[in-house]
């Protein structure tokens, strides 16, 4: 049964991207992006090794033994084909080679597996899609030449595989001959070589800009969750509403437990720390401060984050009081001090069938869920 190794290309110096980090090892879901092209290939079961062409600048650095728990790195060269070429021939007890770009972390599973199936079918392969626009030639003084006919025209995409002596050979001679090819289809073609097409997929794009990038979702759902016991001689305010004649809530602020755990779901969205981080308990400050004012100042920090609150759904958990003659009221004070429109919050309560310490009657709870999204 013949061998494949996968040659994960990433010696390149991303001159068109830009920036101090050459674009490979920017993160992307946890991992730079050249850790999950070489997961990808890696991932094909008909792939038996792979290899990772890095510049020799970056051999004894951090992103280097970061990727040898992954792949055996390679020494690449001055050029990709170069740098393709040291891959190819590093390759050694390979009888199939799937070149691919470090640049494209996002190709699936079963491209990378029609690839290597029509290589070993036809001795070479590509993956392409049709060109989807309308395909201009231009002249030297920047006018259209001539319409191409684009029903035969393909986008070529990686990985590109081949017999590995066929794909040595091309890219000796065209080294040997000072040409430089793009790909390694190019390079078979010069050398005489037939190469099969199959369909590529559109989410197999190249990064070469940073718009290309896949930016952070714009969406975020977070969970906030207080409880207090009940502390007779307090005032018991909920929501920024006050209950008078009920007992109130024992807390270092006014232990208004509706805006604590609102609080603590929107702070949670956007990845910050909880309110006892903010304000907290031992400090002076905030003894029996107003809840609301703190909710206020929780929403300008999401603000200054680059995050706007979308919603709040909240749910208290009390034997009493009753709530439902002032829901209208605190949710009209829960947006005001986080910056929403009352309708967009959520107010509910239940009892807890007399089970534990809530349904006893010790005190009170709330359960809270907050979607953020990224400032306009």
């Amino acid at each position: 049964m013949s061998r494949a190794f996968g040659i994960v290309v990433a010696a390149g110096a991303s001159t068109r991207f830009g920036g101090r980090v050459p674009k490979q090892f920017l993160p992307l879901d946890g991992e730079t992006v050249v850790a999950r092209s070489v997961r990808a290939i890696a991932s094909c079961p008909g792939i038996d090794r792979v290899l990772v062409v890095l510049s020799p600048e970056v051999l004894d650095g951090p992103h280097a033994a970061a990727l040898r728990d992954l792949a055996a790195v390679v020494p690449g060269g001055s050029t990709r084909m170069r740098s393709v070429l040291a891959g190819v021939e590093a390759a050694d007890g390979a009888d199939l080679v799937l070149v691919h770009d470090a640049a494209r972390p996002f190709v699936p599973a079963s491209v990378v597996r029609d690839v290597l199936e029509a290589a070993a079918r036809h001795g070479a392969a590509i993956p392409a899609l049709p060109a989807g626009d309308t395909v201009k030639r231009e002249d030297a003084g920047g006018f259209v030449l001539e319409t191409l006919d684009r029903k035969a025209l393909r986008l070529a995409q990686t990985p590109q595989g081949a017999r590995r002596d066929w794909l040595l050979e091309a890219l000796r001679s065209a080294a040997a001959a000072g040409a430089e090819v793009t790909d390694e289809a190019q390079a078979l073609e010069r050398a005489g070589r037939r190469v099969a097409i199959v369909p590529g997929a559109a989410e197999n794009v190249k990064i070469t800009t940073p718009d290309d990038l896949p930016r952070e979702p714009g969406w975020r759902v977070g969970h906030g969750f207080d409880v207090h016991r009940f502390a007779p001689g307090r005032p018991l305010v909920l929501g920024g509403v006050a209950f008078p004649g009920e007992a109130g809530l024992e807390g270092h602020s006014d232990a208004d437990v509706v805006f604590h755990a609102a609080m603590d779901a929107v702070l949670g969205a956007a990845g910050l720390p909880d309110i006892g981080h903010h304000f907290p308990p031992g400090d002076p400050r905030f003894a029996g401060a107003d809840s609301a004012r703190l909710a206020r100042e929780v929403a300008r920090e999401i603000a200054a984050a680059g995050w706007r609150i979308v919603n709040v759904d909240l749910t208290v958990l009390a034997e009493r009081p009753k709530i439902a003659v002032s829901a209208a009221a605190m949710k009209e004070s829960i947006g005001a001090a986080l910056g929403i429109a009352p309708a967009v919050v959520g107010l509910k309560a239940t009892t807890l069938e007399g089970l534990g310490a809530l349904g006893r009657g010790d005190g009170i709870a709330c359960h809270a869920v907050a979607l953020i999204g990224r400032a306009r």
